[in-house]
Parts: C-alpha cells; sequence; structure tokens
C-alpha cells in the first residue's frame, strides 16, 4: 500500500510539471491536470490521441533538410529574400490593406506570397470531378493525389483506369489517402487493383500508428505535372456527386490553380510523402519552373496541423474577421471555434460589421458535431452574428470572403479540430475580382438558407438543448 502511495504521489507529481511546463492557458492546464489525476489511464490515452501540443510534431528544419544538395535550395533561398518587395508591393495595391494578413501567414507559417497565377473557382463535384479527369488525362510526367476520403464506387473506379493509363505511360502516379477518413469506404480489392497497375498507393498515418489515430490528414489536393494543382473541400467518392442519404445532393468548394502556387502545393504532398514512405522526391524535375505571367494573382498556400507553432490557419480566420471594414462570411459546416475566433466575430459585429455564418445544420454520419455547433450559434446570433442554416443538399464548402477584396478556400473547417488537430491546406487569394465570384456564389447559396433564430431555439426542449451543451464540451474532440 505505501509502494502504491508513493507510485501514485510520482506520478501526480511528473504530471503536474510536464503540464504546467507545457504553458497552456490556466483552464486548458487544469481541465488536462484534472483529467490525468481523476482518471489516469483513460486521461493518458484521451491525451495522447488529443491532447498533445505542436512540439511533439515538430519538424521545423525539414524541408530544408529534403531540398538539401540539391538546386531547389537556392530558389527556396531567393523565394525568402524576394518576400519582403513582394509584400510591400502588396500593401501598395487595391487590396493593400490585407498584407498584414500576408505578412502575418509569411512569418507564421513560412507561405510565401506566389504572384504567377491562375485561379479558377469549382462549385460542387459537377465541376470538380470533369476538370480534374480531364487534367489527369493529360499528364506527362508526374501525378501526385491526397484525399481524406476516398471511396470505392463506380466514380472512383473511373478515375483508377484513367490512372492505370497513365502509369502505363510511364507518368510517376502517387496516391495518398487517410485510412479512417476513408474507413469502410476502400475496399483492399480496390487498393490491390491499382497497385498492381503500377500505381503508388500508401495509408498516410496507418491505424495500427495508434499514437497518432486522431491525428488525421484532413487535405484534398491533387497536383498534375507540378504545374496544375486543385485544393478544397472535395474528396474523392461518388457521394459527392449525388449526395449523402436523406440530402438531395452535396454542396461543396474548390479550386484549380496553374503557376506558383501548385509548386507549393506540390512541396505539401512531397513532405507528406517522405513522412509516409521515408522517400524524398524533392528533385527539380518536380518543380519545373513556371512561366511568368503577365496578371500577378497573389496567393499564398497555407497549411496547419498538429505540427504547427503558430496555427497559422486559425490566425488567418481571426485576422480576417479583424481586418473586415464592412463584411466578411464564412462557410463551413461545423460551427466550433475556438474563444479567440467567437471573441473576434461577436466584436466585429458588435461594431456594425455584417458578420455572416453559414454552416450545416445536421450531418450524413453521426450530429454531435452539429449539436454542438447550435449553441456557438445561440452565443454568436446573440451578439449579432447572422447564422444561415444550409438546407436541402448537404453543405460540406470552407470559404472565406472579406471586403469584396481577400478570399479564401481549402479544407478547414471552423472547428478546434480543424485548427489544431488535423493536417489543413487552404489558399488565400488577395483579388477583388476573385473574391466578388465567390461572394456572389455565397449570396446564391443564401437561397438555399434559413436563418437561425435565438428564440426558436430557446424554445426546444430542455434535454435538446442539454445534449447540446454536453457536446460542446468535447467540441475539441468533434
Amino acid at each position: 500500500m505505501q509502494m502504491l502511495t508513493v507510485l501514485a504521489a510520482a506520478y501526480a507529481a511528473f504530471i503536474a510539471l510536464f503540464l504546467v511546463l507545457e504553458n497552456r492557458s490556466p483552464q486548458s492546464t487544469f481541465a488536462w491536470l484534472f483529467l490525468m489525476l481523476g482518471f489516469p489511464v483513460g486521461g493518458l490515452i484521451i491525451y495522447t490521441l488529443f491532447g498533445r501540443g505542436w512540439k511533439a510534431f515538430s519538424n521545423k528544419n525539414q524541408l530544408h533538410t529534403l531540398i538539401e544538395g540539391t538546386s531547389l535550395v537556392e530558389r527556396k533561398t531567393a523565394m525568402a529574400e524576394q518576400q519582403p518587395m513582394l509584400l510591400a508591393e502588396l500593401s501598395k495595391t487595391s487590396v493593400g490593406e490585407y498584407a498584414r494578413l500576408a505578412q502575418m501567414l509569411w512569418m507564421s507559417a513560412r507561405a510565401p506570397l506566389t504572384l504567377s497565377n491562375q485561379f479558377e473557382i469549382l462549385q460542387d463535384a459537377r465541376e470538380k470531378y470533369p476538370r480534374l479527369m480531364t487534367d489527369l488525362r493529360a499528364a506527362s510526367r508526374s501525378i501526385h493525389l491526397v484525399y481524406y476520403q476516398w471511396a470505392s464506387d463506380p466514380f472512383t473506379e473511373q478515375i483508377a483506369e484513367v490512372l492505370a493509363a497513365k502509369a502505363a505511360a510511364g507518368v510517376d502516379v502517387r496516391i495518398l489517402y487517410d485510412p479512417v477518413g476513408s474507413l469502410m469506404m476502400l475496399s483492399s480489392r480496390y487498393l490491390r487493383s491499382m497497385r498492381k497497375a503500377g500505381i503508388q498507393v500508401h495509408a498516410y498515418s496507418p491505424l495500427y500508428y495508434l499514437h497518432t489515430i486522431s491525428y488525421r490528414n484532413h487535405r484534398k489536393i491533387a497536383v498534375i505535372d507540378g504545374r496544375i494543382a486543385y485544393s478544397g473541400g472535395l474528396n474523392m467518392t461518388e457521394a459527392h456527386l449525388s449526395g449523402p442519404p436523406g440530402f438531395t445532393g452535396w454542396r461543396d468548394t474548390h479550386a484549380r490553380v496553374v503557376g506558383e502556387a501548385a509548386l507549393r502545393l506540390q512541396s505539401v504532398f512531397l513532405t507528406m510523402w517522405y513522412n509516409t514512405t521515408g522517400k524524398n522526391l524533392f528533385h527539380e524535375r518536380h518543380f519545373p519552373q513556371q512561366a511568368e505571367s503577365a496578371s500577378k494573382l497573389p496567393i499564398q498556400v497555407v497549411s496547419g496541423g498538429p505540427d504547427s507553432e503558430w496555427n497559422a490557419i486559425l490566425k488567418a480566420y481571426i485576422l480576417l474577421v479583424t481586418l473586415a471594414r464592412d463584411h466578411v462570411y464564412l462557410q463551413s459546416p461545423f460551427l466550433i471555434p475556438n474563444d479567440g475566433l467567437s471573441d473576434a466575430m461577436k466584436a466585429a459585429a458588435l461594431a456594425g460589421i455584417k458578420v455572416w455564418v453559414m454552416i450545416a445544420p445536421r450531418g450524413a454520419e453521426g450530429q454531435l458535431a452539429y449539436r454542438a455547433g447550435m449553441t456557438y450559434a445561440r452565443e454568436l446570433a446573440g451578439a449579432g452574428v447572422r447564422v444561415l442554416l444550409y438546407t436541402g443538399a448537404y453543405f460540406h464548402a470552407k470559404t472565406v470572403c472579406v471586403d469584396s477584396k481577400v478570399c479564401s478556400v481549402g479544407s478547414a473547417n471552423m472547428d478546434i479540430r480543424s485548427f489544431s488537430i488535423n493536417y489543413e491546406t487552404n489558399l488565400v487569394v488577395y483579388d477583388e475580382d476573385i473574391t466578388k465570384r465567390l461572394e456572389a456564389d455565397f449570396e446564391k447559396d443564401m437561397e438555399s438558407c434559413v436563418d437561425f433564430s435565438v428564440p426558436r431555439y430557446e424554445s426546444q426542449p430542455l434535454r435538446t438543448r442539454l445534449l447540446d451543451s454536453g457536446m460542446r464540451l468535447c467540441s475539441p474532440l468533434l
């Protein structure tokens, strides 16, 4: 008994010292301390799955190591040296007041501002999939695909046929899929047939890596020949064409980019490929020189994840809201902001800025995150934020538009998981025409929405609101 007491005291002292040295917020520190002392085994498991900070995953110098000894070092150095000048030039344009956002993303995430780009908004799978299929068929050197969800279905069978034909023609075809996101969707037969056809397919962070099972790759990226790339909210599944059961369709947003931004997405993929396979593909052939465009389109490719020291995507959302002078339109299936983003949204609304948020009131699989979101909708709406509930089709878009001048399209939901646990990538575009087009799409989406009503919500049975509040307690895990 005395030995158990000594061991318990030593465990408590170690846990307390460990958590205090992490320098989290006092609320977070006390919450984890309570959990890990009150439930030693369960608390440790939950902390391992959800609670570790960026230092546990940090790979700050990984990119430098991967390109060391190649000509890419010189290009990376030149790009970094150009950033102060490019940021200064951006500040003198019609979107110059948002150059502070670009500066923050460069300093926090080393997301360079790129200029020689073309950008195309693709609304829904019926626009993205045919466009992607055409680009895949035209590939001559490499096809790199990474998706959170990849299903085995009639549509992806067509994709596999195209990829097999390209592999047979000598094109390098590499695929990463998330085994949690694709669980029960992707058959072993389908994987075997692709590998037999010469397609390199790997699961990112396999399920037997129990210590990282909660830290998922949520990105949806395609890069063709290092010149054309796609990123956004659409996965690789036929369900995005027809919609899940109980819905009339699937509403989503993706983007197609050509130019320097495609190289940044290539870098994201190749880093993930190295972390999965141990093979370093950072060679000049995967980073073709881009023809300089006469028209300049400023884009930053911003990536985040559990290895991100500064939570750049979260800070981008906060700064986008803070910089708004007239309006900010946000789209996300989930509404689970952290305190910083929630306070920024409420402060902007109280100051007279039009803060409009479009969300999904329910989901196709599990309702916990959506129910937790209703408590945040109640809180934000009380401060003057307009919360719009999308009806009919399942809503899955992740976009932000500010003052018709700057916008973001990507994979990150407006929830704590996307901000700090999942690996995500967003494209931030500093352009009035593109932002106005995306805003027009937002306004069209409003035709399928109903406004969240505080009185209507508060009139619901107590058990419903109690369940929602209980789900909110679990919001960091959802």
